[in-house]
């Protein structure tokens, strides 16, 4: 059995989706567009994507002289969707458990697989760390394409999907990148509340609400609170309303399961819930890092 199959068949049985290669090159064709998403401030209160701008663009600078880069993507979407009736409403990949707990360790763990099995003198593992840009290996890789919405949307999985990175030395055979499949759909920027998706392919990440309930301790503006429509933790908007998240298939991965009091919590339960209540039901979700405060101002309170 040749590497990419060796990998791939251990990718899929630690849980992975979908498992591609790419060959390491330099990301020129990026440059531009990254420069002036910078320049213009669209990064909002994103600091760290000002930094490390050449290892975004070169991976080589992230890790000299890697030959392959590998992209993974588990799939998080729910078994059941928690009623939104009478209820706040959280992302969908917030419904389990920290997936910088679950991805991470699976990615560690193919990353180790790729070392015992072939020896490499390079491996290294990412997921959602790192000045890795994954949408472009993503799409390089075969496993998908960036949408209008911004997010990687696979053509028979849809885009509920975690993105992990690995880069290694190993010379592995490239799959054929992906082709831009949305056409001349605009659901995900007609259906977004604030704007934040003005132009294709664009967000503005200040006026994401994404953005503004979980990275934005300070206060939110008039015109994104107003349209929150009592989400309290992220915004799945743009992906519910893609024609290719039809295709999206539950999750086989038990982490990403909620618990039965979390689908059991309606507004009077989240408005009453006291620190130490709302400490206990998140402490394995990544809910727990943005915090009960910033939770209860999204709500109003």
């Amino acid at each position: 059995m040749n590497p990419n199959d060796s990998i791939l068949q251990r990718a899929l049985s630690l849980g992975f989706s979908h498992c591609g290669f790419a060959k390491a090159e330099k990301l020129e064709s990026l440059r531009p567009f990254y420069t002036n998403f910078i320049k213009q401030k669209k990064n909002a209160g994103l600091t760290y994507l000002k930094r490390y701008t050449e290892q975004r663009l070169n991976p080589d600078l992230l890790l000299p002289g890697i030959k392959s880069v590998i992209t993974l993507m588990m799939n998080y979407y729910p078994q059941e969707i928690i009623p939104e009736e009478d209820n706040y409403v959280i992302s969908k990949y917030a419904y389990g458990k920290d997936d910088h707990i679950v991805v991470k360790e699976r990615v560690e763990k193919l990353a180790f697989f790729i070392t015992e099995s072939f020896k490499p003198s390079l491996v290294k593992s990412f997921f959602d760390s790192g000045p890795v840009s994954e949408k472009i290996w993503a799409q390089r890789c075969g496993v998908g394409w960036q949408g209008k919405n911004t997010l990687i949307i696979n053509r028979k999985g849809g885009s509920f999907y975690h993105i992990g990175i690995i880069l290694t030395d190993l010379n592995l055979y490239p799959d054929e990148p992906e082709t831009d499949r949305c056409g001349s759909c605009d659901k995900c920027i007609n259906a977004c509340p604030t704007g934040a998706l003005n132009s294709p392919y664009q967000l503005e990440i200040a006026r994401c609400i994404s953005y503004q309930t979980i990275e934005n301790r300070g206060e939110i503006p008039q015109e994104i609170k107003g349209n929150l429509r009592d989400r309290i933790f992220g915004c799945d908007i743009c992906q519910d309303v893609c024609p290719f998240n039809r295709f999206a298939k539950p999750t086989k991965e038990k982490h990403f399961l909620p618990s039965p009091e979390l689908t059991a919590l309606r507004k009077k339960e989240w408005r009453e819930m006291g620190e130490e209540t709302f400490n206990r039901i998140f402490r394995d979700s990544g809910i727990i890092r943005t915090g009960y405060q910033t939770v209860k101002r999204n709500m109003g309170l």
